[in-house]
């Protein structure tokens, strides 16, 4: 069986279209089509449900979908694993990182590089279910998401960094010289990300502890928008110290760390652990660890 055949399968099953399957993999239409036929029929079953379109798998493709996962995941690090032996490490590493995590993106991927010169690195926004999802699915190298809140579950993990919050308010909005309580900040009209974001969650759950709820007046999903939205002077919010950075030295806003009586919400890599761990997976690892180490989080 050619494993050429399987990613076409894979390529349909994850686009959903067949003239978008082929354009992943760098085909005609008719290509993947011919080489789908041939493996169903190297299967004697009928993988795909056809009605002048993609309308899903069948039970059978249901049923060897993870397997098929495994076999091009599996070939695609056999190829690796014989090009690194006796040579620099090359490829695509396949980064998926929540939007809280965005900014720490930058230092890993640097280290990597410097480490890894011969890598091309695709970094995507997902939400941690996603990343694990697309890690089970073998469509991601390593996650960066939380590890504790909702904890991640098969997988090996090297912390980075610990997050915290801090509140954002255009200048003038608020009194510089007296630090807000919780209690205030529930109290302000706010804008926040929306409740299926992680980082959303694990606030909600830290208000819920002190007896306090959050009633945003606007919901996003980008936290680009929670500062264009800060920044007309009527809302504030509540980010990432990571993304409160992002603002310093900006004379139209103003950032106020919170009470923090936690230890904060520890943020990582993640890889999927499976033996042998792929070449891939095992360089991002071995470099977030290597930074853990020094930040002593390890």
């Amino acid at each position: 069986m050619q494993t050429r055949l399987l990613q076409y399968f894979l390529a349909l099953e994850r686009e959903g279209h067949f003239a978008r399957a082929a354009a992943a993999c760098h085909v005609s239409q008719p290509t993947l089509s011919a080489g789908i036929s041939a493996l169903e029929a190297q299967l004697g079953k009928r993988l795909i449900q056809r009605n002048r379109r993609y309308a899903g798998l069948t039970e059978e493709g249901r049923a060897i979908l993870p397997w098929a996962q495994q076999l091009v995941a599996a070939a695609d690090n056999l190829m690796q694993a014989a090009a690194v032996a006796k040579g620099p490490l090359q490829g695509e590493l396949r980064l998926g990182a929540i939007p809280a995590a965005m900014p720490a993106v930058g230092p890993l991927v640097e280290a990597l590089l410097e480490r890894h010169p011969g890598l091309n690195i695709s970094v995507r926004a997902l939400t941690s279910r996603k990343i694990e999802r697309e890690l089970a699915a073998f469509e991601l190298d390593a996650g960066l998401t939380y590890l504790d809140f909702e904890p991640p579950s098969h997988m090996l993990a090297a912390p980075l960094y610990v997050e915290r919050y801090m509140l954002v308010a255009a200048r003038g909005v608020l009194d510089e010289k007296r630090p807000p309580d919780w209690e205030d900040v529930a109290a302000l009209p706010l804008c926040l990300l929306h409740q299926g974001m992680q980082n959303r969650r694990i606030l909600d759950a830290r208000l819920g502890e002190r007896g306090l709820a959050l009633r945003p007046v606007v919901t996003a999903d980008s936290y680009v928008a929670l500062f264009a939205l800060v920044r007309q002077g009527r809302l504030c919010s509540i980010v990432p110290d990571s993304h409160a950075m992002l603002l310093d030295g900006l004379d139209w806003v103003r950032t106020f760390a919170l009470p923090d009586a936690e230890e904060g919400s520890r943020i990582g890599v993640i890889v999927s652990d499976r033996a042998p761990l792929g070449p891939l997976a095992q360089a991002v690892l071995t470099v977030a660890r290597d930074i853990s180490d020094r930040m002593g989080l390890g």
